[in-house]
This record gives C-alpha cells, sequence and structure tokens, in this order.
C-alpha cells in the first residue's frame, strides 16, 4: 500500500464533516451528494475483500426502491451473495473513518483478516440508470486502483444481474458465462424448454404488462426480448424516457398503496407485474370486471412456486427436504395455505434477505419471499446433482420428465438473489404450464386485510424484538399493550420493529376485515409514539 497515494487520492473524495452512516441489509443508502467518499472506500473494502478470500467481489451502485436523488451502494461476495455480516463493521468503520485515519483503519482490517496486501484483486462494478450512479461508479474505480485491484465494470446492470455474475466468475464458469448475454441465454433457454411443454389457454395468457419503475429493468428487458419466445409477449410501461425513477411506480409503490402504478392503463382481468428500480424485486395485480384492484404480492408468488416444485419432487420420489422461509410481515393466510394445505414446511426469520436466504440454505429446496417481492429458490447440491443425474439416467417416464423440468426450473431461476425479471419468467412458465389464468391464481387463498403503518421517534434503538422480530422486549409494557389490543380483533395478529434504516418504528397488523386491521395498526401505533419516544405529533387515524 502507498500511504501518500491513499492520501491524494482520498482527498479527491473528502468526507463531509459530521456525517455517519452504517451499512445495512441494503448496504449504504442516503442522498446521492453524501456518498462520494463512502463509494470510494467501498471500493477500497471491495480490494481488501477480494485478496482476503482470494476471488472476485462485486460493488454495486444503486439505491434501489429509493428516491431518484437517492443512491447507495452494496458489495457481493464470491458466490453472489451478500457481503459477509463480519464485514459489515468493516465497511461502516470504514466509511465513518476521519481523513487522517483511513490508513490505520485498513492497516487494521488487514491484520484481524489476514490480508495479503501483495495478492491479486479483482472487483466487478455495476450501476443502475440513477443520475447520480455513473459518477459515483467512477469514485469506486479510483479505490479499486490505489490499492492496486483489477477491475470490470460492467455499467448498467440491474443488481441480480452483477450478483449473477459474480458468481459465475468465481465458480469458473459453471454456474454460467459472466456476461449479460450469457445471463439472457441461460434465462431464456430454460424457459423456452419449459413452455415447450405448455398447454397455454387462449391467447390473452402470454401478454404481459410490466411497469419497470423507469428504472434499470427497462433497459434490460428490452435488450432480454430478443431472447424469449415470440408466444409470450411483454410490453413494457414506466421505461425512464419519460418520468423520474420510482415515482408513482415499481414493486414498492404498488405494494404500499396497494394501487396500479401511474403510466399503465389495465383493463379487466389483464396480467400486470412491477419491478422496483433495481429489479430484485416483482409484484403482480390485475383489476376485475368490477375494477377493483387485486395485488399478487411475494407470498403468493412463494405459495405458487411451492405447489409447483412440491408436485414435482413428489413425481421424482427421492427424500429431498422442501421448506419455505418467510418473515414476521408474511399474510397470516400464506402460512396457514402452506402449512395446511400445501403441507410443506414453513420458518419465520428476522426481516431481511441474509437472515430469509441463509436459513434457506438448510434445505434441499429452501424457497423464500418476503411479502415485498423479493425472494428466490435455493437448491442444495445434493438435490441439483440428483436432479441432473436423473434426466440423464432414469428409465421411468414419469420420473425423469419432472427432473426434466425440475432442471430447466434451476437453471431458469437466479440463486444468488432475488432476480425480478427470473422470477417473473419463472411465474409465467409455472403459469403456462399449469393452465392458471392470474384470477385462479389469486384464488388460491385469500389474504387477511392488513395495514402497515410507521411511527417517527427520537431514537430507534429503544425497540428491541426477539421471535423473529414478533414480540417486543423493550421498552418495557409495549408489548403487553400489543398483546392486549390484538385480543380485541378477529383473526387478528401485530408486530412492531424499528427501521434498519431510519428512526422509524414500522408497524404491521391483520384482522378480520379492513376496518379493523386499520384500527389495530393505529391504535398500535399510538401505543408506540406513547411507549417508545414518538416524534412530533401523535399518528391520525
Amino acid at each position: 500500500m502507498d500511504p501518500e497515494a491513499l492520501k491524494n487520492s482520498s482527498a479527491l473524495h473528502p468526507k463531509p464533516a459530521g456525517l455517519t452512516l452504517q451499512y445495512g441489509t441494503a448496504g449504504f443508502r442516503t442522498r446521492a451528494e453524501q456518498l462520494d467518499h463512502v463509494v470510494f472506500r467501498m471500493g477500497l473494502l471491495a480490494v481488501l475483500r477480494s485478496k482476503a478470500v482470494a476471488a472476485t467481489i462485486g460493488v454495486m451502485v444503486t439505491a434501489s426502491h429509493n428516491p431518484e436523488e437517492d443512491n447507495g451502494i452494496k458489495l457481493v461476495d464470491p458466490l453472489g451473495e451478500m457481503l459477509h455480516p463480519s464485514w459489515e463493521g468493516y465497511a461502516t468503520q470504514l466509511a465513518n473513518a476521519e481523513e487522517q485515519e483511513l490508513q490505520k483503519v485498513i492497516t487494521e482490517i488487514c491484520q484481524k483478516e489476514t490480508v495479503n496486501l501483495h495478492k491479486d484483486a479483482s472487483v466487478f462494478i455495476g450501476r443502475d440508470t440513477r443520475p447520480s450512479s455513473e459518477k459515483l461508479s467512477q469514485s469506486v474505480v479510483d479505490g479499486v486502483l490505489v490499492l492496486g485491484g483489477h477491475y470490470h465494470d460492467y455499467g448498467l446492470v440491474t443488481t441480480p444481474q452483477l450478483h449473477y455474475m459474480v458468481c459465475c466468475q468465481n465458480t469458473q464458469g459453471r454456474y454460467g458465462k459472466a456476461t449479460v448475454e450469457g445471463y439472457y441465454e441461460k434465462l431464456s433457454k430454460a424457459f423456452m424448454e419449459l413452455i415447450k411443454q405448455s398447454h397455454s389457454s387462449g391467447e390473452s395468457q402470454r401478454h404481459l404488462k410490466i411497469d419497470c419503475a423507469n428504472g434499470i429493468g427497462a433497459l434490460k428487458l428490452s435488450e432480454m426480448k430478443p431472447y424469449l419466445p415470440q408466444e409470450v409477449l411483454i410490453h413494457i410501461y414506466n421505461d425512464g424516457t419519460k418520468e423520474k425513477l420510482n415515482h408513482l411506480c415499481g414493486a414498492d409503490f404498488v405494494k404500499v398503496h396497494q394501487k396500479p402504478p401511474g403510466g399503465l392503463d389495465m383493463k379487466p382481468s389483464e396480467r400486470c407485474c412491477s419491478l422496483d428500480g433495481d429489479a430484485d424485486r416483482i409484484v403482480y395485480y390485475y383489476k376485475d370486471e368490477t375494477g377493483h384492484f387485486h395485488l399478487i404480492d411475494g407470498d403468493k408468488i412463494a405459495t405458487l412456486i411451492s405447489i409447483f416444485l412440491k408436485e414435482l419432487l413428489a413425481k421424482v420420489r427421492e427424500n429431498f427436504k422442501m421448506a419455505v422461509v418467510q418473515t414476521a410481515y408474511a399474510n397470516g393466510s400464506s402460512t396457514r395455505y402452506l402449512k395446511e394445505i400445501v403441507k410443506v414446511p414453513v420458518h419465520c426469520v428476522k426481516t431481511g434477505v441474509k437472515h430469509l436466504h441463509h436459513k434457506a440454505q438448510e434445505f434441499d429446496v429452501g424457497v423464500y419471499f418476503e411479502a415485498n417481492g423479493h425472494g428466490t429458490v435455493l437448491f442444495s447440491k445434493t438435490a441439483e446433482t440428483k436432479i441432473r443425474q436423473l434426466v440423464k439416467e432414469e428409465k421411468d417416464d414419469e420420473k425423469r420428465e419432472a427432473a426434466k423440468v425440475l432442471e430447466n426450473m434451476i437453471d431458469l431461476i437466479n440463486q444468488t438473489v432475488g432476480d425480478a425479471i427470473s422470477d417473473m419468467l419463472v411465474i409465467e412458465a409455472i403459469l403456462a404450464l399449469k393452465g392458471l389464468t392470474v384470477q385462479q391464481w389469486d384464488a388460491i387463498y385469500t389474504d387477511l386485510p392488513n395495514r402497515l403503518l410507521k411511527v417517527q421517534v427520537a431514537d430507534r434503538c429503544v425497540i428491541d424484538t426477539t421471535d423473529a422480530e414478533r414480540c417486543v422486549v423493550r421498552p418495557a409494557g409495549l408489548q403487553e399493550k400489543i398483546d392486549a389490543l390484538v385480543k380485541k380483533y378477529k383473526l387478528s395478529r401485530a408486530f412492531v420493529r424499528p427501521s434498519g434504516t431510519e428512526d422509524v418504528v414500522r408497524i404491521y397488523a391483520e384482522a378480520d376485515t379492513q376496518e379493523n386491521a386499520d384500527a389495530l395498526a393505529h391504535e398500535v401505533s399510538l401505543a408506540v409514539y406513547h411507549l417508545a419516544g414518538g416524534k412530533g405529533a401523535p399518528p391520525q387515524l
């Protein structure tokens, strides 16, 4: 490490006085103008991580579903997974270090992780379509170069594409080719193989309207279109040419506001979906004949995929362990349906993709989705090897054919991370193979009415939870109050948890009617306001 070069390069990316940020589940996220020093330093950290694990590390510049004025950055570990939790602390430390401490912090990380600075380092960089992203990714490059790292800049890619590319690179191509074209080829080939076996009912089945949140998804879906079979007619809306990223559109907007996005004209019974700003979440929806809006969120996506995979696993007759992983935000109806009707084990973990991903790795087939539409399916090495072997060697026709469908599913699913484009193709294939309309899919079970609220507090750290965030430990008396409120309503439950990124407490409530869910959520928000140091005026109904 050249201390003088580091000092000079760092001086070009000065840290604003008094700014402290924390690396969370989504990496760093804040206003774009406050991020230059952070992304430069994440370039440094990516090099250190790469040297420590002797593999390529990814750096993605994005703030996902946040407003266009924000930006963010996150690191991707060798197999396309999120940065190891033990390194999140280093990211925070490095981002917040004063100029004169920077070298000391780097040296400390090197000592703790026995990093050999003379080793090679390789970093893959990607960015979303925000106006600030190009300049920020150049700052990442500055950080990579000052510590002698090599980099490949993929430019504009979806977040899941970067995760995919990192995994391909570090598996020496076993997972696929580390190019965007390689991604399109692998997914489209698997999709076409699946679609070939479907007897799709009617022309309308194959039309899909896609709201791309005015983000990167529009660009990449347009590139992918020529790879897809002609029977699949995708219509792209909110493509970024007219409006701002995530403004009144995208998966997060649709999920939170329970209404269609702007910029997309829906006719009754048309199948529609929304991606988020960096294309790692997806939700589906439609309008019925009366004009009523129906949202199909991550819970129902997980249920559709689980039903399909469970049927295939029953046909291959291997003793594979399958489970669904959810968070406390999963609708109670989905949990009941999966456990009692599909008869698949369901596990609840803390909010945050890394917790779901980690738990799903414990099974041969682990399906995980957050209600917001972020999720994927993981297959164990054992299961994948066995399934591919059955395709080649199995004499029994039914077993072999089921294994073949599973093999194509394995290739179509991006196992590194939730991927809206991959998930969309998985859903489209399943609907075609099962001959289901969007209404029939929606009718699998009825969601319990629910409400999400948030309360501003002086300090989110006053709230502490346990039991996968379903129970409050501190402040004293709050859980007892929530329990008493829940008893007032039928089929009800409620929980509160501190936000991972801002001083707000998030509230979730469900009950037998929308009116009761709203009332319960409001009463719980008042309890939080009074017992956990609410800021400003008390919440209003």
